[in-house]
Parts: C-alpha cells; sequence; structure tokens
C-alpha cells in the first residue's frame, strides 16, 4: 500500500508535465472520473485543451462490468490533432487501448497516453508512467466519502487493504477538515 498526498499527485503530474512537453499535445482527453485529476492538473500545466471522456466498468462507484463502456466518447476535435490520454492508472490496459483506437478512427494526427500509476502488467501500455507499482495506491481524492453526513475510508479501499491484512484506521484518511461554506 502507498498512501499518495496533494503533493505526490502534483509532483507526479509535473513529472509527466515534462515527460509529455516533446510530444507537444494539442488536446488532453481525462478519462473520467480519476483521469480528471491527473489530466486537469496536466492541461493547466502544458496549457492545452481538456476535454473528458468516460469509459467505465463502473456505475455508481462500484464494478458492474467485466468490459468497459462508452459513456462519453473524445469529441471531433481530436481530428488532425496530436492527443495525450491521461488515466490515473492502468491496470491491464484495456481502457486506454480502447479510448486510443476510438481516437485514431476520430483522425486524429498522433495519439499518446500518459497515466499516473501502472501496475506491472499494464506497464507496456501508456506511453508516459509516473510510478510503476503492484501496490494499492491510495489517491488524495478518493480516499474518504461522505456518508450519513460523516466522513469515512472509501469501503473498496477497506476491502482492498483486509484482503492484504491491513486494518484501515483514521491515519490513512486525509487529515483534513471540511471548511465552513460560505453559502450553502
Amino acid at each position: 500500500m502507498r498512501l499518495v498526498s496533494w503533493e505526490d499527485f502534483h509532483g507526479i503530474c509535473k513529472g509527466l508535465a515534462v515527460a509529455v512537453s516533446g510530444f507537444d499535445p494539442e488536446i488532453i482527453l481525462g478519462i473520467a472520473r480519476g483521469g480528471l485529476y491527473p489530466a486537469t492538473l496536466l492541461s493547466h500545466i502544458l496549457r492545452k485543451e481538456l476535454y473528458p471522456i468516460r469509459l467505465t466498468r463502473r456505475f455508481e462507484d462500484i464494478v458492474k462490468l467485466n468490459i468497459p463502456v462508452w459513456l462519453i466518447k473524445p469529441p471531433e476535435a481530436v481530428a488532425g490533432k496530436r492527443v495525450l490520454i491521461v488515466d490515473e492508472i492502468c491496470d491491464s490496459g484495456e481502457t486506454i487501448n480502447m479510448a486510443k483506437q476510438e481516437v485514431i478512427e476520430l483522425g486524429s494526427a498522433e495519439v499518446k497516453s500518459a497515466v499516473m500509476y501502472s501496475h506491472t502488467r499494464g506497464k507496456g501500455v501508456p506511453d508516459y508512467i509516473g510510478i510503476v507499482s503492484d501496490k494499492l495506491m491510495l489517491n488524495p481524492w478518493d480516499r474518504e466519502i461522505l456518508k450519513g453526513g460523516k466522513f469515512m475510508f472509501h469501503p473498496e479501499y477497506v476491502e482492498a487493504l483486509v484482503n492484504q491484512g491491513i486494518i484501515p484506521d483514521k491515519s490513512l484518511l486525509s487529515g483534513i477538515e471540511a471548511i465552513n461554506v460560505a453559502k450553502g
């Protein structure tokens, strides 16, 4: 298991930005949901247009399908452009390969992909990878959920940690308190 802080996230994305800068993408496609975090930061750092796409096995945050399905396809704007597809993790590479194929069929000039993390079995798929590890990566953006008015550890992470013989405790949470909002 590896806890990824917001600072780690930013550092990994800065490293990816340096790596992809030679490719000089014209459009960045962020695979929703988790891939939008690095894709958004990369789009700001590189000052490139960002479009969200969504192909997933999940519905309502639960894995329900064996094969990803398209919910939001890439825009026609990718035609003739250098496109960077961004996701947070590559496991088998199936999602990234499906996205690449769709972008190629739309006539992009060149397509590359970047991920924050890749498992060893998927490391041959993305063109740019921040970290290669088979450890469970605990992202700062989805470690906690709000349920019944209280923040708690994400049930999927709880299950994964217990399967590894690790008892989740409060030290794995972000430690960031909610700020009272100005309106709402």
